[in-house]
């Protein structure tokens, strides 16, 4: 079995100077009466005859919106964050997103995309290490300054993160918070997991 802390994942406790917090408590809830019309009718012209959207789809729909915004620096995103997206929303295990579930991810990128924007203090279109960190928190994820160290070497470009990796990193983090948090049912913030957990946390999370 493995013992794991969420404060002592990255780095032994010495080096923590701040305990790590996720919040999603502001988290939209909608069902699919919320959905208007207009919405309806752009996801079934994305989506196609099966009526949902897989990765590819979902990479090509985010890179044609971001090419629009002249403001933003990136390279276009991944197939990998895209999974990442899929992998987040997917509550049916189809690896495809259906009309709730793009719903719910198309708000959450308009809201990546105001924090990314608001934090983005210089207007270069990317972010240093210290906007990201302020951007992090506003989107509800309060970290250490090692951790915060290490997602900026994992996902900054030249020391600057651009708009598609600051969305994976939120992605990432969402995924592997909430899977903590189900593991973590007594709230100790400790959970015991044996290799088959760990190795379907640390690989398809």
């Amino acid at each position: 079995m493995f013992y794991i802390n969420i404060n002592q994942c990255v780095n032994l406790c010495r080096e923590m100077d701040d305990d790590v917090v996720a919040n999603f408590h502001e988290e939209e809830e909608i069902s699919e009466s919320d959905i208007d019309d207009s919405f309806r009718s752009m996801f079934a012209q994305l989506s196609g005859d099966d009526m949902e959207i897989s990765v590819q789809e979902l990479r090509t729909i985010l890179n044609r919106v971001v090419s629009k915004h002249g403001d933003l620096q990136t390279d276009g995103f991944s197939m990998e964050s895209s999974r990442a997206m899929v992998s987040l929303m997917d509550k049916d295990g189809s690896a495809r997103l259906g009309l709730l579930e793009f719903q719910v991810l198309w708000n959450k990128i308009r809201k990546w995309l105001g924090i990314f924007r608001e934090f983005d203090l210089d207007k270069s279109g990317s972010m240093n290490s210290y906007e990201m960190r302020l951007a992090l928190e506003s989107g509800g994820f309060k970290l250490n300054n090692k951790l915060n160290q290490m997602l900026v070497a994992r996902y900054a470009d030249n020391d600057m993160i651009d708009f598609d990796n600051f969305t994976c990193c939120l992605v990432k983090l969402e995924v592997m918070f909430k899977v903590f948090q189900q593991l973590d049912r007594d709230g100790t913030g400790k959970v015991e997991m044996n290799i088959i957990e760990w190795l379907y946390m640390t690989m398809c999370g």
